[in-house]
């Protein structure tokens, strides 16, 4: 019988290679390294440097409810997308080690103090260390309103067949708006309209 965690690491190899290519020829990606621990972006603004990132938006799911697969809250209990029900979701799939995710979550810290209360922001990291990662990450970026929620089992990235970063819009009702592929500017006036789609 093979170890549950060799299986977890077999599924997660196509994401790997797959996602977060920095062989990349997408802006967002270009050979990037990803950032040391004391190079974490904070809150209110964009990594120095950072290109204005414009991921690929696909709403082919359109309509479609989301995913009833578990997740781990900041306290470390599970819950599902439909936990967050009444209002939109934005779910966001990252991981620390993925550098175009990282430059993101500055202006995904923003677009969830801006609309908090319309909105809830989830971002959810894809680290299979969890909380060994993931804590230490908010703790050094301070953000003032994204919470550290870990799915440690990769769930969420391997239901959607998702490549990292991905950010997927859910109306109040929870069924799927549109979902961006790649890095994404979620200050821009381009985000803002895509979001306002769900308000």
């Amino acid at each position: 019988m093979v170890p549950r965690p060799l299986i977890v690491l077999l599924l997660m190899m196509p994401l790997v290679i797959g996602g977060c290519d920095r062989q990349s020829s997408a802006p967002e990606q270009a050979n990037a390294a990803p950032p040391l621990a004391d190079e974490v972006p904070s809150a209110g603004a964009p990594r120095p440097g950072a290109k204005e990132a414009a991921g690929i938006l696909d709403r082919s799911h359109k309509g479609e409810a989301a995913s009833t697969l578990q997740f781990i809250d900041p306290a470390g209990k599970p819950v599902t997308i439909a936990s967050f029900a009444g209002k939109p979701v934005l779910l966001n799939l990252w991981a620390t080690w993925c550098a175009p995710c990282v430059a993101e979550m500055p202006t995904l810290d923003g677009l969830a103090d801006r609309l908090d209360g319309k909105l809830t922001v989830l971002a959810v990291s894809q680290d299979l260390e969890g909380a060994a990662k993931v804590d230490p990450f908010f703790k050094n970026a301070q953000y003032k309103r994204l919470q550290p929620y870990r799915d440690p089992q990769a769930a969420l990235s391997i239901g959607y067949q998702a490549n990292l970063p991905t950010t997927i819009l859910f109306d109040a009702q929870g069924r799927e708006v549109w979902r961006m592929l790649g890095g994404q500017n979620w200050a821009s006036e381009t985000a803002t309209a895509l979001v306002d789609e769900a308000l």
